[in-house]
């Protein structure tokens, strides 16, 4: 509907996100209006279905509530504007909300090229929030992608009608309040298997001898038997290691044969290598190095890029975009931005930090080459030039940003590798070692990418040797054997998690993040030191999900689901033509699963303890909030209590912890149990006395002088705090030292343990960098 006797002059664009519109306005300037829809605007319905599974699985979108004010300023600029620009996220996702905004405002706007007498209406995408890019993108408008809305409609149809069929199901057959989702339930799966894997593991000893050389120049050097008698010690084999010294006897036989001999420098090899840089960070990498480098998980990486993608405030130079879109798995990189790439390394390390041409990284088969990789958009912003506007979160995901693109342009780091090869006089014995020097940093003068290795025996190149010639003696110093016993893989982190994922083409990067924190917040699974690891109910759900649904839950067809989505993208294939081959198949086992009789419950866990009633024992039983102790005997004797707490194999530890405090309520012995935040002082007159209190650590407060008490987060971290809370707010990652900085006079020090063990005690104010290392 337009308005009669008013003249049009107002441009409007409509964003998601408020601090996007406020960086938008400030590039656009005055002869533009921007507002945001405060993310989607409409949605299904959440008490019902709202899909049509008859008629083509048409869903039927309501107004999100809360969303009705939005609206109606939406339409009120829409009625004013002679043109509107839709200018959502470039994903699938802001593709829906753009098509939602533009069937929202449909009664006052028109598709372009109709009448004069309504506002014309464009789709503009961009992949930063740079002056270049926004009006670039305001220049060429485009019109709504319905492959892409389509796309988005066919994986939130998808996952209602699997949500909305698995949910029931669980609240019959395990518990209430249960829910499952179609990516998510694949994810834990995942988790549940790999505790399998560990928990089936045998573990197998083996020995190392490792011998330490002095050679006629410094520096003398370790080097690790590699053959005795013709045979390699550790042979690495595709299906696992084989091991040639597996027991104590043999170590030490081998072990003395080898004192007393001579030693002769029998064959140097030097060979010269490259390392490359790693690629521009995508979203999975992204949230794998924040994982691994500054212990961010998923869904914070995620929040923190988002703030950084739509805007910070720069002092005077107002909002600015400083990266590009973090929801991407394309390498790609502009033209643009390799260039003053380029100039700033020229600038920063030399001329000779630039390589001969610039890197070419491999996509994969299915990335949106539409998009970039995610780097930073401003070559005037460094990070350290604009860290006072930073909150530390923010300018910790920069810095990791900037500088993995930076390296990704940089040369690469060139490397010598020489190995030694030592023999016995007896000719029986070959020990082995290999050095690395670094002849030319090239990207490693900015950046290293972290590796996980979980084989904790593994050797690394970073021995340093002496500049020794074939055929020269050597002198054994020292002879040690080493005991060794092979490891079960580990459990999934956050960012091993997502590698998985990624690698199995389970989700895509805008879904991650919500799959981490999905599968926790439903206590699927928990994290024991940041590794994710099932709890009962996780494991039940699925073993009955997996039993009951084999396809839905099957790493391949959730990959060729998320293949299907992305050919529905491409217009290859109608989205409810999808859909229509998946659902049949997915009620017929829901109806099948629905009438199977009785819950599903895990087998009784025998206990060490007798029945304080009738004297039989005491079993953990599975009830409808977890595991309970219950008599064998029911139904003849229903005696039961909560479990107090439970050791890491499950095992109950039924005795509480006496200790010497006294309830300052009823004067009554106070004992230590375990709650979900760990162990807490209780009064032993439970229930009829409910006093409970933090357990002292025997340090005080630097600020009050308070009890210090140590606390777990809902995170699983443990932290310092003060007793005296909320009165005194004290709180630290780190355990304080009650002694004053020798340095800077600071009131207290704190201490850590950094990766290789050692405890690190240091200055808790940040100028000051006292730091002493006591073990």
């Amino acid at each position: 509907m337009a308005l009669k006797g008013k003249k049009r002059m107002e441009k409007l664009v409509i964003v998601e996100s408020p601090a996007k519109a406020n960086t938008i306005k400030k590039i656009l300037g005055e002869d533009f209006a921007v507002k945001a829809s405060v993310g989607h605007i409409m949605d299904l319905p959440k008490k019902e279905l709202g899909v049509d599974t008859e008629n083509g699985f048409l869903p039927t979108y309501i107004t999100i509530p809360g969303k009705e004010k939005v609206i109606i300023e939406l339409r009120q600029a829409a009625e004013k504007a002679s043109h509107v620009y839709l200018a959502p996220d470039p994903d699938r996702e802001g593709e829906a909300i753009a098509w939602h905004i533009s069937e929202i405002i449909s009664s006052v706007t028109k598709t372009v090229n109709k009448s004069d007498s309504n506002p014309e209406v464009y789709r503009v995408t961009f992949n930063e929030i740079t002056e270049r890019a926004v009006k670039e993108a305001m220049s060429t408008p485009s019109v709504i992608d319905m492959n892409k809305v389509n796309a988005q409609q066919a994986r939130r149809v998808l996952d209602r009608l699997v949500g909305y069929g698995l949910s029931p199901l669980l609240w019959r057959k395990v518990r209430r309040g249960l829910s499952a989702g179609r990516v998510q339930s694949v994810a834990v799966r995942l988790i549940v298997d790999r505790e399998r894997e560990i928990e089936a593991f045998v573990q197998e000893e083996y020995w190392t001898i490792t011998g330490l050389f002095d050679g006629s120049v410094k520096p003398i050097f370790y080097s690790r038997l590699f053959k005795y008698d013709g045979n390699t010690i550790v042979e690495r084999l595709q299906e696992g290691n084989k091991f040639y010294i597996t027991t104590e006897e043999d170590a030490d036989r081998i072990k003395d044969s080898l004192e007393g001999q001579a030693y002769t420098l029998k064959n140097i090899d030097t060979k010269k290598k490259k390392r490359l840089p790693s690629p521009p960070f995508i979203t999975s990498t992204l949230q794998q190095e924040a994982s691994r480098k500054l212990h961010y998980p998923a869904k914070k990486t995620m929040t923190v890029a988002q703030k950084l993608y739509e805007g910070i405030e720069i002092g005077d130079k107002g909002s600015a975009g400083l990266i590009t879109y973090m929801r991407t798995d394309s390498t790609r990189i502009a033209p643009e931005a390799q260039a003053w790439s380029s100039q700033y390394i020229i600038d920063t390390f030399g001329k000779e930090y630039i390589p001969n041409k610039p890197h070419k990284y491999k996509v994969k088969a299915n990335a949106q080459e539409a998009h970039e990789a995610i780097r930073p958009t401003y070559m005037e912003y460094p990070p350290e030039k604009i860290k006072r506007y930073l909150h530390k979160d923010h300018y910790a995901l920069y810095e990791l940003i900037w500088n993995r693109f930076i390296a990704s342009q940089m040369a690469a780091a060139e490397l010598e590798q020489t190995t030694f090869e030592i023999v016995d006089s007896n000719n029986r014995a070959i020990f082995r070692t290999t050095g690395t020097v670094i002849k030319f940093k090239g990207f490693l003068a900015l950046y290293s990418e972290t590796v996980e290795n979980n084989d904790k025996n593994d050797k690394d190149e970073s021995e340093i040797l002496p500049d020794l010639k074939v055929g020269q003696s050597l002198s054994l110093l020292e002879l040690k054997a080493d005991q060794h016993f092979t490891q079960p893989p580990p459990r999934y982190n956050e960012a091993s998690l997502v590698k998985a994922l990624e690698e199995k083409g389970i989700g895509r990067p805008s879904t991650y993040a919500a799959i981490l924190s999905t599968i926790e917040d439903r206590k699927y699974v928990e994290k024991l030191d940041n590794r994710f690891k099932p709890t009962e109910l996780g494991t039940v759900v699925n073993d009955m999900l997996v039993d009951r649904f084999p396809e839905l839950i099957d790493i391949q067809f959730t990959a060729t689901m998320e293949d299907n989505l992305d050919r529905i993208e491409e217009g290859a294939v109608g989205w409810n033509t999808v859909i229509g081959e998946f659902y049949p198949r997915f009620r017929k086992e829901l109806e099948e699963a629905t009438n199977i009789p009785g819950k599903v419950k895990p087998e009784d866990i025998a206990t060490e303890f007798n029945c304080e009633k009738c004297g039989k024992p005491m079993v953990m039983r599975w009830g409808k909030h977890g595991r309970f102790l219950a008599c064998s005997g029911y139904p003849d004797c229903k005696n039961a209590r909560p479990i107090e707490s439970q050791d890491g194999n499950g095992q109950v530890n039924a005795e509480e912890e006496k200790t010497d405090e006294i309830c300052d309520k009823c004067s009554s012995p106070m004992v230590i149990k375990r709650g979900r935040f760990g162990k807490f002082l209780a009064c032993s007159n439970y229930p009829k006395c409910k006093n409970i209190k933090s357990i002292p650590t025997g340090l005080k407060c630097p600020l009050d002088g308070g009890d210090l008490i140590q606390r777990k987060s809902k995170y699983g971290r443990l932290f310092y705090s003060c007793s005296n809370y909320p009165a005194c707010k004290f709180a630290s990652g780190n355990k304080p030292v009650q002694q004053a900085c020798p340095k800077c006079g600071a009131a207290y020090l704190l201490e850590k343990t950094d990766k290789e063990g050692h405890s690190i005690i240091f200055c808790q104010n940040k100028e000051c960098d006292y730091k002493h290392e006591t073990s």
